[in-house]
């Protein structure tokens, strides 16, 4: 038997991380055969400017020196992440191979938030099939039934709040980027917080005896 509420977020932060991914792939082909001036690029060309926009031009890397091409393996390989993600994290060595996915999207120009998500996603998922035993000595009483509690509205604010945040920015710029610490502390204490919680959740819904876990990948 396997964790429901992991296998969950694992799929739905690597289908994340494939989604933007796309995107900086996508803004990485606008700027056509143009060679970058050194590994670190901006996914969004001129008339971006980092230091006037809040999510400051889409920063990622690459080793590919072409922006067009490195912008179409960064939709492939991202897309690749999305499948993966949805369907197959669940099997054996999926969240490694999930993790060596979001590394390969990072080096053909998929961003660096989208491979902090699905790298997230990949250590999540090497837990959908393990008891949890660290988590269920840790997170005790009281405050483990508060979490599993919580779970899965903080799931549901954060892919509520990644595309809101896209929408508020384009109406209202200059206040994100004003609030852009705040709002990166907000996404990372979401993220934190919803894996906590789906831990909480799959040891409470399991009850308190490892036996109850699967170990089979």
């Amino acid at each position: 038997m396997s964790n429901g509420a992991v296998r969950l977020v694992a799929s739905i932060f690597g289908v994340l991380a494939g989604l933007l991914g796309m995107e900086h792939g996508y803004f990485e082909t606008l700027q056509g055969s143009s060679a970058p001036r050194g590994i670190y690029i901006l996914a969004m060309g001129p008339p971006c400017q980092t230091t006037k926009m809040w999510h400051a031009c889409e920063p990622a890397m690459t080793i590919i020196p072409n922006y067009y091409a490195s912008g179409v393996l960064a939709v492939t390989i991202s897309l690749i992440v999305i499948i993966w993600a949805a369907a197959f994290v669940q099997r054996k060595n999926g969240g490694l191979i999930l993790i060596l996915l979001s590394i390969l999207q990072l080096v053909v120009g998929g961003g660096f938030i989208p491979v902090l998500f699905g790298i997230i996603a990949g250590v999540v998922g090497t837990r959908i099939h393990k008891p949890l035993t660290w988590w269920r000595d840790h997170l005790t009483g009281q405050s483990r039934s508060i979490l599993a509690a919580i779970w899965p509205w903080s799931l549901i604010a954060l892919v509520i709040w990644d595309p809101a945040e896209w929408i508020l920015g384009s109406f209202f710029n200059d206040f994100l980027l004003n609030l852009a610490p705040v709002t990166l502390l907000f996404t990372i204490g979401l993220v934190l917080l919803t894996v906590v919680t789906a831990f909480a959740h799959d040891i409470e819904r399991r009850g308190d005896s490892p036996a109850a876990f699967s170990m089979s990948g």
